[in-house]
């Protein structure tokens, strides 16, 4: 019998399984959906350590049903379904997956940016359908890339691997900063320019975002921002769906306040606001960002790792609460 006993609520990555499996007793949602919010209470309260999804709960009313818990393992980098201001308050280490996921996330901006541009997914229906009558010289225009305005909305990881991936397009990169410091690597690789948000908004042609969620970022894109940009430009979004006002985009898109928009994410997922799914400017993607072979790997990896240093009492390595274990 294992000293441990850990219950994993959706299927991961088999390499991440079997890292636990030489640590603890491992249990697995057997359904590919999320759990109820009573059974993930349940499970809480029946085993030692917890590996969850963005779509899990971790507040104090979790942590009061895991009277077991050594420590949970976000299967995520965003952490905002997670109080970690509880959890260092009852002394329980949380962990997530940041860096894995980088560049996935970062390719996949970059394809939605493209999808949307050239309008890929609705000239591919168009062909599917069999309406396509032939060339023409105006059908289907799309906006152009290369020397374009670059805006990232959030450089951090993610972000700055998004930006540095333009540099075969000539782009002028803008960026702005919640902390106001500068990032050295996109200045020093791109000149790119530190600015304050109402210039990303007015001068970018592509916005990208890579912002965690905070209170400051909650709907930071609503109708406002979407008057201030420009006509031709377009919005690309794989950070956190609340981000933006979803409402407020999908009349931006239908009046051609702004030309298009890519998302990965959405405000109340799984559901996107009706009014998008109607619109031929908007890609819509089923929260795929990290979603390649090696980074969901990677991602199982890490978490079990860090859930395995926590059943032993020690520092994970990807800890957002690291001052438990200073002293």
């Amino acid at each position: 019998m294992k000293p441990h006993s850990v219950y994993v609520t959706r299927r991961i990555p088999q390499a991440g399984l079997d890292l636990l499996a030489e640590v603890a007793e491992v249990d697995i949602n057997p359904e590919d959906a999320p759990l109820t919010r009573a059974e993930l209470l349940e499970k809480a309260a029946a085993y030692d350590g917890v590996i969850g999804m963005l779509s899990d709960r971790i507040d104090g009313e979790f942590f009061d049903a895991a009277a077991r818990l050594k420590g949970y393992a976000n299967y995520a980098v965003g952490f905002d379904n997670i109080d970690v201001a509880e959890a260092t308050r009852r002394g329980i280490p949380v962990s997530n997956t940041p860096g894995v996921l980088t560049d996935a996330t970062a390719e996949l901006a970059w394809a939605l940016l493209f999808g949307v541009a050239r309008r890929i997914v609705e000239t591919d229906k168009v062909m599917r359908s069999g309406a396509w009558t032939g060339w023409g010289p105006l059908q289907f225009i799309g906006g152009d890339v290369k020397g374009k305005t670059l805006g990232i909305v959030g450089a951090g990881r993610i972000g700055t691997a998004m930006a540095l991936m333009s540099r075969g397009f000539n782009m002028k990169v803008l960026y702005t900063s919640s902390s106001g410091r500068h990032n050295a690597v996109l200045e020093d690789e791109l000149n790119a320019e530190l600015v304050t948000f109402d210039r990303l908004l007015e001068e970018s042609d592509f916005i990208s975002l890579h912002c965690p969620l905070t209170d400051g970022t909650r709907h930071l894109f609503d109708a406002s921002a979407f008057a201030r940009m420009k006509e031709t430009a377009y919005i690309v979004n794989t950070a956190r769906g609340p981000v933006i006002k979803e409402a407020d985009l999908a009349a931006a898109l239908k009046s051609g306040q702004i030309a298009g928009a890519g998302l990965d994410v959405y405000e109340n997922e799984p559901a996107m606001d009706p009014g998008l799914a109607e619109l031929d400017n908007v890609i819509v993607l089923p929260h795929v960002g990290s979603a390649t072979i090696s980074s969901r790997t990677d991602m199982a990896t890490l978490a079990a790792r860090n859930l395995t240093a926590m059943l032993r009492g020690k520092q994970p390595e990807t800890c957002l609460n690291p001052e438990l274990f200073k002293g």
